[in-house]
């Protein structure tokens, strides 16, 4: 299963999000649901390094994990665009279901 989790300090603001594990919800290299999360998360990633002002640590491992941090608060781009990721990854959610992916928001 795809974990997803979402970090908001008290004020509600982005302060990291990380993603880890397979969805196992078919055979390496054909797994829809894999691919379909891997995307939105990349995408974020990308778009917030290429389209804000927002510093950011990444950290990827070897197996695919992706640890995201921003040592501020997200600013107001990176907010909309990790509000994209979520918006994806649960119409991802609904329509595969928990056994693949599960989302969860804390607060840091």
């Amino acid at each position: 299963m795809i974990s997803v989790e979402i970090q908001k300090n008290r004020n509600e603001k982005y302060v990291g999000f990380c993603c880890e594990g397979h969805a196992e919800y078919d055979a390496y290299g054909k797994d829809i649901v894999c691919a379909s999360v891997s995307v939105l998360v990349l995408n974020a990633v990308n778009s917030i390094e290429a389209l804000t002002k927002c510093p950011m640590k990444v950290k990827v491992k070897k197996d695919g994990d992706i640890k995201v941090t921003f040592p501020e608060t997200a600013d107001d781009k990176a907010e909309f665009l990790v509000d994209s990721m979520i918006l994806g990854l649960n119409s991802i959610l609904e329509s595969y279901g928990d056994a693949y992916l599960t989302i969860v928001m804390k607060e840091v």
